[in-house]
């Protein structure tokens, strides 16, 4: 293999704010530590925590790159010391995609080997590069967390996001009843071309009116939610009882105005929540081996597959993200380099 540079095109962001903010720059080429391994990178996902991170409202954790991205394709062109090249490991040639604690918007991005996984034979790259933020977060929230178990049922929130449509397509694969709820009707549709049973316009109608209706009143026993805010009380309504609710992001803040906690006690849920990107690697790494053994096999056969978006050069990260913001978007938006 050629030598390789030593500096590289990334995007930083420039000033915090709008996607403008967003610049190429040249960095220097980052070095792969203990139990990491470089990759050239071929495509990288963009997600919310980008825009946040844009924003100026999610730092970096200490110790990452203040380069964004949270997830890359490419191929291994470097290995650390403490890096196993054996069965199931990481090996120089490898083609992989890895969730990272930041730097993926670059043309080279350093991950650690135990969050790498093969790229499945059935996807290009930029597709593979869709996989790892949205299929660790669903994994350790759907069926961690939130111990989703087939013959049961799931409200999914924003369900034709990245999230959203691998929920749908999880869930559906473990054998449960799957609700959703979108922005439009062409959001809908796809949701339920995913295998919801049925898709509720949020914009037009009451989300828990139409989940009591669709249960007979008993609600669902799981709710996968990133809008938190307004939306915590109509999600303790839906629920089952002994249902749980999972909560992973707070786009309408974290505030619950007037809320009585007698609704959780009379029905015995129980209410949770998490965040991935702090984690430490041996945290992420369990997830990274249930999705291997579980997961990575339906990848393999095809029957389940990451909803493409739209991809965009990695010169234009800003309007990648421009595009996120627009919420337009069904399924994942992926840079490629």
């Amino acid at each position: 293999m050629s030598a390789l540079p030593e500096s590289m095109t990334a995007i930083e962001i420039a000033t915090f704010g709008p996607p403008e903010g967003l610049q190429p720059t040249q960095r220097p080429m980052p070095e792969a530590g203990h139990g990491e391994v470089l990759i050239k990178v071929a495509a990288a996902g963009v997600n919310r925590p980008d825009v946040m991170q844009r924003a100026g409202n999610y730092p970096p954790p200490p110790g990452a790159s203040d380069i964004p991205g949270l997830e890359v394709a490419g191929e291994v062109v470097f290995a650390g010391p403490g890096v196993d090249g054996g069965v199931d490991g990481i090996a120089v040639g490898d083609q992989v995609c890895a969730l990272v604690a930041g730097g993926g918007y670059a043309e080279y991005c350093v991950a650690p080997a135990a969050l790498c996984l093969p790229v499945p034979g059935a996807l290009n790259m930029a597709e593979a590069a869709a996989l790892p933020e949205t299929f660790f977060t669903v994994w350790t929230n759907v069926f961690q967390r939130g111990a989703l178990r087939g013959g049961e049922s799931i409200l999914i929130h924003g369900g034709s996001s990245g999230i959203g449509t691998t929920a749908i397509q999880l869930a559906k694969a473990f054998g449960a009843r799957i609700f959703a709820t979108a922005g439009n009707q062409d959001k809908c549709r796809a949701c339920e071309e995913l295998g919801a049973e049925q898709a509720v316009n949020y914009r037009v109608e009451n989300f828990a009116e139409v989940i009591k209706e669709a249960t007979g009143g008993e609600g669902v026993d799981l709710i996968l939610d990133m809008v938190g805010g307004d939306y915590f009380v109509p999600n303790i309504a839906s629920l089952a009882v002994e249902g749980r609710l999972v909560q992973i992001a707070t786009l309408h803040g974290p505030k619950v105005p007037d809320f009585s906690i007698l609704p959780i006690m009379m029905k015995r849920l129980t209410v949770t929540g998490s965040t991935l990107r702090p984690r430490t690697v041996a945290q992420k790494a369990v997830i990274a081996d249930e999705l291997r053994d579980q997961v990575w096999p339906l990848l393999e056969q095809g029957s389940v597959r990451p909803v493409m978006d739209q991809s965009f050069a990695l010169a234009d990260a800003a309007g990648a993200h421009i595009r996120m913001e627009g919420s337009e978007h069904i399924g994942k938006i992926v840079l490629t380099v």
